[in-house]
Order: C-alpha cells, then sequence, then structure tokens
C-alpha cells in the first residue's frame, strides 16, 4: 500500500486526508493518505523516508512551504519561481518538489467566474502561499498588487521576488477590488484583523485562503457589509486536484458529490 501525509504546523484543521482516501476509493487507488504535525528540526527525517520509499508523496502546507526546498533535490519551474512547494514526490531517483498553489488559486477563480484581469488586489500576509497567489495574479493580467504584513520585512521580501509589488502598512487601507486574507488570522474562532472596513467602498470581494472554518471572521464582516465573499475550499480542492495527478497520473473528478 502506498503511503501520503501531509505535513504542516498547525495541522488538525486540514481536510486533505478526507479529500484524497475519496479520491482513492473512487479511483480504486491502494494507498492511504495521513496527516502529520511537525516541528522544523523534523523536515530532513520526513523526506529521508521519500528517498527510502517508506512514504511516497508529501503535501505541504504552513509553515513549510519554503524550508522545504533546501531539503530536495529538484524543483519544477513553478516551485522555482515562487520558492514554495507544496508537493513532493521522487521521480528518478530524486527528490523533487512542485507547487500546485498557483495553479489551484487560479482554478478557483475560475469556478466563481471572477476574472482578475486590470484589477487591483490587496494581500493580507506574506507567508508560503503567498508568492503562489502573487504569481498567479500577475499570469491573470491583475493591474496592480498591494500586499501587507504584520512583520514588515517578510512583505519587504517578497518585493525582492516581484519588485513591482506595493507594500503598505499592517492595518492601512488601499485601493483595491478584491481583497485575500493569507494570514492564519481566522483559523481561531476570534481571531480578527483589524482593518476600517466601512472604508472599502462596495461591491468588492472578500476571498479568505482558509477553508476550515468555512466562514472566518474576514468574511463574515465582508458579508455583513454586502460583498462577495469566497473561502478558500476550492483552491484547497483544485491544488489536491492537481498533486494527485502529479502522483497518480489520474485526474480525479470535481463535482457534487465531492463538494457535498
Amino acid at each position: 500500500m502506498k503511503k501520503y501525509l501531509v505535513i504542516g504546523n498547525p495541522i488538525e484543521h486540514s481536510l486533505s486526508p478526507q479529500l484524497h482516501n475519496y479520491w482513492f476509493k473512487k479511483n480504486n487507488i491502494n494507498a492511504v493518505y495521513d496527516k502529520k504535525k511537525l516541528k522544523p528540526n523534523d523536515i530532513g527525517e520526513i523526506i529521508l523516508q521519500i528517498k527510502n520509499n517508506k512514504i511516497n508523496g508529501i503535501n505541504v502546507t504552513v509553515p513549510f512551504k519554503k524550508s522545504v526546498i533546501s531539503f530536495l533535490d529538484k524543483l519544477t519551474k513553478t516551485a522555482e519561481k515562487t520558492q514554495s512547494v507544496n508537493t513532493i514526490f521522487k521521480k528518478d531517483n530524486e527528490i523533487v518538489g512542485d507547487n500546485t498553489d498557483a495553479e489551484g488559486f487560479k482554478f478557483s477563480l475560475k469556478h466563481i467566474n471572477y476574472d482578475v484581469k486590470n484589477k487591483n488586489i490587496y494581500i493580507l500576509g506574506a507567508g508560503g502561499v503567498v508568492p503562489s497567489i502573487i504569481l498567479a495574479l500577475k499570469e491573470l493580467g491583475a493591474s496592480k498588487i498591494y500586499l501587507s504584513n504584520r512583520t514588515k520585512e517578510k512583505a519587504e521580501d517578497l518585493k525582492k521576488i516581484y519588485p513591482d509589488l506595493e507594500i503598505v502598512n499592517w492595518g492601512e487601507n488601499t485601493d483595491f477590488e478584491m481583497i485575500i486574507n493569507a494570514t492564519s488570522l481566522g483559523l481561531k474562532k476570534n481571531d480578527k484583523i483589524e482593518l476600517d472596513y466601512n472604508k472599502f467602498g462596495s461591491n468588492k470581494l472578500f476571498y479568505d485562503l482558509i477553508y476550515n472554518p468555512r466562514k472566518t471572521n474576514f468574511l463574515l464582516k465582508g458579508a455583513e457589509l454586502g460583498h462577495q465573499i469566497e473561502n478558500g475550499k476550492m483552491m484547497f480542492i483544485y491544488q489536491a486536484q492537481l498533486a494527485f495527478k502529479i502522483w497518480h497520473n489520474v485526474l480525479p473528478k470535481v463535482n457534487d458529490n465531492l463538494l457535498k
């Protein structure tokens, strides 16, 4: 039986095992998928298990998308460009890091028929998934990307990869059509993002990369003010679908049964 894992910290909220195990069953694949909470010094050991064929593939979530890179032999173009890895596998005896987050995010926007072309986007957070979001937005033709992070240095680091990013001080407002929460603020019930929501204007898209809980306080606030809201569920599903294809050469179905 093949063995797959998602690694992260925290990891309790992850629905990856539920999703991949469902697809294994549907596609008659003899495999099991689990989740594992790691500390930074555990990464080397877990990658070694792929080298030794004890694990067949790994998904990576917060906060290890960048830190896993130094343990890998090779990166795909997207992983190289974003310096962010969410899917790991072994090919020709090399451990390869890939990134399906960028395409997963694109598919999630397509799913709700939202076109970012020529729009201003405001991203909150500068963590491991953000370079993938920026790459996707740029490829989709976004006009301007603003970024704000609690630790300004991390935002400035991203500006080295994407020089045309505009950095905004944490808590300040800017001119946008879509605002994305890419922080972990929302995983806990009492998490709030302090912004002057009443100055946002109307008809914005509030997008939260968090999918569990389904509605964070950020999304509840957006809905209360009459904005369109979207959580990270579809991005999560589409990035998983692409990872599944990499590992098994099968593109599993995303349909109503799966969403239920």
